[in-house]
Protein backbone atom coordinates (compact mmCIF):
# COMPACT_ATOMS: atom_id res chain seq x y z
CA UNK A 1 0.00 0.00 0.00
CA UNK A 2 0.87 3.26 -0.96
CA UNK A 3 0.56 6.35 0.78
CA UNK A 4 -0.57 9.66 -0.61
CA UNK A 5 1.40 12.69 0.57
CA UNK A 6 -0.69 15.79 0.45
CA UNK A 7 1.06 19.31 -0.45
CA UNK A 8 1.78 21.62 2.20
CA UNK A 9 -1.96 24.22 2.22
CA UNK A 10 0.67 27.28 0.67
CA UNK A 11 1.74 25.42 -2.44
CA UNK A 12 -2.35 24.46 -3.25
CA UNK A 13 -2.68 27.70 -3.26
CA UNK A 14 -3.80 28.87 -6.56
CA UNK A 15 -4.86 32.82 -8.14
CA UNK A 16 -6.59 34.89 -6.20
CA UNK A 17 -9.74 37.02 -7.99
CA UNK A 18 -7.72 40.01 -7.31
CA UNK A 19 -4.67 38.79 -8.65
CA UNK A 20 -6.70 37.58 -11.92
CA UNK A 21 -8.38 41.08 -12.32
CA UNK A 22 -4.94 42.92 -11.57
CA UNK A 23 -3.64 40.98 -14.73
CA UNK A 24 -6.47 41.64 -16.85
CA UNK A 25 -6.57 45.49 -16.25
CA UNK A 26 -2.97 45.70 -17.47
CA UNK A 27 -3.51 43.36 -20.27
CA UNK A 28 -6.35 46.22 -20.61
CA UNK A 29 -4.18 49.22 -20.39
CA UNK A 30 -1.44 47.59 -23.04
CA UNK A 31 -3.88 46.74 -25.72
CA UNK A 32 -5.55 50.28 -25.28
CA UNK A 33 -2.25 51.80 -25.41
CA UNK A 34 -1.42 49.33 -29.13
CA UNK A 35 -4.68 50.38 -30.55
CA UNK A 36 -4.40 53.78 -30.04
CA UNK A 37 -0.92 54.19 -31.94
CA UNK A 38 -1.81 51.50 -34.63
CA UNK A 39 -5.11 53.83 -35.22
CA UNK A 40 -2.90 57.08 -35.56
CA UNK A 41 -0.16 55.47 -37.81
CA UNK A 42 -3.45 54.46 -40.02
CA UNK A 43 -4.73 58.04 -40.43
CA UNK A 44 -0.67 59.24 -41.23
CA UNK A 45 -0.74 56.80 -44.21
CA UNK A 46 -4.23 57.52 -45.40
CA UNK A 47 -3.08 61.09 -45.41
CA UNK A 48 0.14 60.30 -47.02
CA UNK A 49 -1.95 57.98 -50.27
CA UNK A 50 -4.34 61.13 -50.16
CA UNK A 51 -1.83 63.88 -50.88
CA UNK A 52 -0.04 60.93 -53.49
CA UNK A 53 -3.54 60.35 -54.91
CA UNK A 54 -3.77 64.14 -56.25
CA UNK A 55 -0.64 63.76 -58.16
CA UNK A 56 -1.67 60.60 -59.61
CA UNK A 57 -5.45 62.12 -60.46
CA UNK A 58 -3.78 65.34 -61.36
CA UNK A 59 -1.72 63.23 -63.95
CA UNK A 60 -5.23 61.69 -65.54
CA UNK A 61 -6.59 65.18 -65.71
CA UNK A 62 -3.79 66.41 -67.58
CA UNK A 63 -3.68 63.05 -69.81
CA UNK A 64 -7.39 64.13 -70.52
CA UNK A 65 -6.26 67.60 -71.06
CA UNK A 66 -3.81 66.66 -73.97
CA UNK A 67 -6.39 64.84 -75.87
CA UNK A 68 -9.45 67.17 -75.59
CA UNK A 69 -7.37 70.12 -75.15
CA UNK A 70 -8.82 71.58 -71.91
CA UNK A 71 -9.42 69.93 -68.77
CA UNK A 72 -12.85 67.99 -68.12
CA UNK A 73 -15.24 70.51 -66.61
CA UNK A 74 -15.87 67.70 -63.54
CA UNK A 75 -13.57 63.94 -62.21
CA UNK A 76 -16.44 62.23 -63.64
CA UNK A 77 -15.75 63.12 -67.12
CA UNK A 78 -12.16 60.94 -66.20
CA UNK A 79 -14.14 57.70 -66.62
CA UNK A 80 -17.02 58.36 -68.32
CA UNK A 81 -16.76 60.42 -72.03
CA UNK A 82 -18.96 63.54 -72.31
CA UNK A 83 -20.85 65.07 -75.00
CA UNK A 84 -18.13 67.78 -75.30
CA UNK A 85 -14.91 65.79 -76.17
CA UNK A 86 -14.02 65.32 -79.33
CA UNK A 87 -11.21 63.51 -78.90
CA UNK A 88 -11.42 61.22 -75.72
CA UNK A 89 -9.18 58.44 -75.65
CA UNK A 90 -10.42 57.04 -71.93
CA UNK A 91 -11.44 55.88 -69.44
CA UNK A 92 -8.86 57.70 -67.48
CA UNK A 93 -9.19 56.81 -64.32
CA UNK A 94 -11.74 54.42 -62.59
CA UNK A 95 -14.72 55.17 -60.42
CA UNK A 96 -12.77 54.46 -57.13
CA UNK A 97 -9.76 57.00 -57.83
CA UNK A 98 -12.35 59.53 -57.49
CA UNK A 99 -12.33 58.79 -53.95
CA UNK A 100 -10.08 59.91 -51.43
CA UNK A 101 -8.89 57.02 -48.80
CA UNK A 102 -11.43 58.01 -45.85
CA UNK A 103 -14.24 57.64 -48.68
CA UNK A 104 -15.00 61.55 -49.74
CA UNK A 105 -14.76 62.66 -52.98
CA UNK A 106 -12.03 65.21 -54.62
CA UNK A 107 -12.72 69.29 -54.84
CA UNK A 108 -12.17 69.95 -58.71
CA UNK A 109 -12.74 73.24 -60.17
CA UNK A 110 -11.56 74.18 -63.59
CA UNK A 111 -10.28 76.49 -64.52
CA UNK A 112 -8.86 76.58 -61.07
CA UNK A 113 -7.95 79.92 -59.17
CA UNK A 114 -4.51 78.58 -58.79
CA UNK A 115 -4.42 77.03 -62.78
CA UNK A 116 -6.13 75.12 -65.69
CA UNK A 117 -7.50 73.46 -63.20
CA UNK A 118 -7.57 72.80 -58.65
CA UNK A 119 -7.89 69.55 -57.14
CA UNK A 120 -8.10 69.44 -53.68
CA UNK A 121 -7.87 66.64 -51.13
CA UNK A 122 -9.79 68.06 -47.95
CA UNK A 123 -8.27 65.25 -45.54
CA UNK A 124 -9.83 63.09 -42.70
CA UNK A 125 -12.95 64.69 -42.51
CA UNK A 126 -13.62 65.73 -46.09
CA UNK A 127 -14.55 69.70 -45.48
CA UNK A 128 -12.58 72.34 -46.69
CA UNK A 129 -10.04 73.94 -44.14
CA UNK A 130 -8.85 72.11 -40.99
CA UNK A 131 -5.63 71.26 -39.26
CA UNK A 132 -3.41 67.80 -38.36
CA UNK A 133 -5.30 65.31 -40.78
CA UNK A 134 -7.56 67.02 -41.88
CA UNK A 135 -5.98 69.63 -43.74
CA UNK A 136 -6.00 70.03 -47.10
CA UNK A 137 -3.68 69.36 -49.71
CA UNK A 138 -4.00 70.84 -53.60
CA UNK A 139 -2.22 70.34 -56.84
CA UNK A 140 -0.68 73.68 -56.46
CA UNK A 141 0.98 73.12 -53.47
Amino acid sequence: MTQRRSLPAHAQRGFTLLEMLAVIVLIGIVGAIVVNQVVKNLDKGKYGAGKAQVITLGQKVENYALDNGSPPASLDDLVAKPANAGNWQGPYAKPSDLKDPWGHPFGYQAPGEHGSYDLVFYGQDGKPGGDGYSADYGNWQ
